[in-house]
């Protein structure tokens, strides 16, 4: 049963990207303050800066009393570059020690919050072609599935301190402004948009209000922990995804990328974030009575391209 969350205050991190942005305007539009965490110097009110690398990562740890929930979206963008051994430690650094930092500094505070949500990802179960994969399901072969799991113990503080800590499995989120739907519309609209490779790859997706939505869900709802799946109840394949584009921006897509090309150009980051089957079903929140408002693609795309 869902319980009212009555939010004074909600850390967010990673509060600039698509889905914070959208987190962010959905709290005040409820009355609700978040606290902003950046990495460089706070310069407006509502922002606190801090250090993930430093050995003390807050100058002060008064503004983290008292708060109603945690929620850690940070890290460094898988898609669109190579996953060179520099910036394999990036996305690293940037998602295992923030949240380790987060969690010890939230677990050392008087009054912890009550919740931590931390951003995780599909990619947790790797390369799994035609499997229905949901959150019993084993984790992946490959480094991101391998940085998945660190990702996700590295919040083991907070739980151990007693916090409920969530691990949000995120899907390929589709809305409007920066993100992966936006890294597609150019080819598209000129109509040399295509399937990836095979095209027969499961993309496991989640329409941006519905992201925000399940968010909101899982802070009312205290009986949920750990592993939770954020993606629509229908993945569908590349192939299918690209003909659903198509249809809505009313332009073909013959030009496949052969995934020969796509691995020659972007490495591991083509085999295992373009090329990769995900076949992810959201079990979890599916069970608990949690309402997708848009389930098919064809809407989500359509909510996404208004």
């Amino acid at each position: 049963m869902n319980m009212a969350f009555s939010s004074t205050r909600v850390l967010l991190s990673g509060a600039s990207g698509m889905l914070g942005s959208a987190l962010r305007s959905s709290f005040a539009s409820r009355g609700q303050q978040t606290l902003q965490l950046v990495r460089r110097p706070a310069t407006q009110p509502g922002q606190l800066s801090w250090n993930p690398a430093a050995p003390q990562p807050f100058a002060e740890t008064g503004p983290l009393e008292g708060l109603s929930a945690a929620i850690h979206l940070a890290g460094a963008n898988i898609a669109g570059h190579r996953w060179t051994p520099a910036y394999k430690q990036e996305m690293a650094v940037s998602r295992v020690q923030t949240t380790h930092a987060l969690a010890t500094a939230l677990a050392a505070l008087r009054q912890p919050p009550a919740t931590l949500l931390v951003a995780s990802a599909i990619g947790y179960y790797g390369d799994r072609g035609e499997e229905i994969l949901d959150e019993t399901s084993t984790p992946g072969a490959g480094f991101f599935g391998d940085l998945c799991q660190q990702w996700e113990t590295a919040a083991e503080p907070a739980r151990q301190a007693g916090i409920r800590v969530v691990h949000l499995r995120l899907g390929v989120i589709l809305g409007p402004g920066p993100g992966a739907l936006a890294r597609m519309l150019p080819p598209f609209r000129l109509g040399l948009g295509g399937p990836l490779g095979s095209g027969r790859q499961y993309m496991s997706w989640i329409a941006l209000s519905d992201a925000v939505a399940a968010i909101h869900f899982l802070l009312e709802t205290p009986s949920l922990a750990g592993p939770v799946n954020l993606t629509a109840p229908n993945p569908v394949t590349n192939a299918a995804f690209t003909r659903a584009l198509a249809r809505q921006l009313h332009r073909p897509a013959l030009f496949r990328a052969p995934a020969f090309a796509l691995r020659l150009a972007l490495g591991q980051m083509a085999q295992e974030a373009l090329l990769a089957s995900a076949r992810v079903y959201p079990a979890r929140l599916a069970h608990a009575n949690f309402h997708f408002a848009y389930p098919h693609i064809d809407q989500a795309l359509a909510a996404a391209l208004e």
